[in-house]
Parts: structure tokens; sequence; C-alpha cells
């Protein structure tokens, strides 16, 4: 089983909040999910939650609060366990702009609780829209 260790960020913006399409050639491409990506070695959750945001979606995180962990396997990507960091992203800099050709959406909770979001995010997208 391979373990990789990611963060996402729920962007916050007038009540709504940034979600994403992960596009055509990633994994698990056309499920929807939260901008973020893996940690890298030697790197702190929150440090990596700022370079993912910057790279992958073009702005700088002002203000970030962790939320939770949680573990996940996935098996239909060959018994991948994920531990994902989440932090409510409430401040930054910049309009997200989706460097990696990702669809980016923005909507109030409730509004995403019927896209195919990652197995792992589902949860979370149904208590964020209670």
């Amino acid at each position: 089983m391979k373990y990789i260790d990611v963060v996402a960020g729920i962007l916050w913006r007038d009540g709504e909040y940034l979600a994403e399409c992960r596009p055509q050639g990633k994994a698990m491409a056309g499920k929807w999910g939260f901008p973020g990506g893996k940690i890298e070695a030697g790197e702190v959750p929150e440090a990596a939650l700022r370079r993912e945001l910057e790279e992958e979606l073009g702005i700088s995180v002002v203000h970030c609060s962790f939320w939770k962990k949680i573990e996940h396997v996935y098996t239909e990507e060959g018994s991948l366990h994920v531990t994902l960091h989440f932090f409510h992203v409430d401040e930054f800099v910049g309009e997200p702009t989706h460097n990696d050709g990702q669809e980016l959406r923005w909507g109030k909770p409730a509004d995403f609780l019927d896209l195919p979001f990652m197995e792992a995010d589902r949860p979370l997208v149904r208590e964020l829209a209670q």
C-alpha cells in the first residue's frame, strides 16, 4: 500500500467556498474536491497548503486555520492510504485561477451536495452543508 500526506484548503468568500474538478490526465479525473496537494518531505502542513495554493491557484494565503485531519484508503487507486489535513482559508490575496487546467466553482455549502466529490471529501461536504 502506498501512503501519502496531503493538504486541502477550503477557501471562503462571502459565505461561499471554492471547489475544483480534477482535470483529465490526473488521478480521479472528473471528481470534485478541495484545492491542495501533497506535503513534501520535511514540510509542515500549513506551509504545504500555502505552497500548493500558490502553485495551483496563484493566490497567497493571508490567514488559515486547521480544521481536521482524516485518514482514507482509496482501493480504486491501487490501495492508496491518504492522510488529509484540511484548513479553512478565510483570507487570501489574488483571484484563484485554474493553473492546473481544473474547473473551479464557487458556491454555498448546500450547492455542492450533488457533485461527484472524491470519496474522502464527501463527509466533509455534507458537514459543511449542515
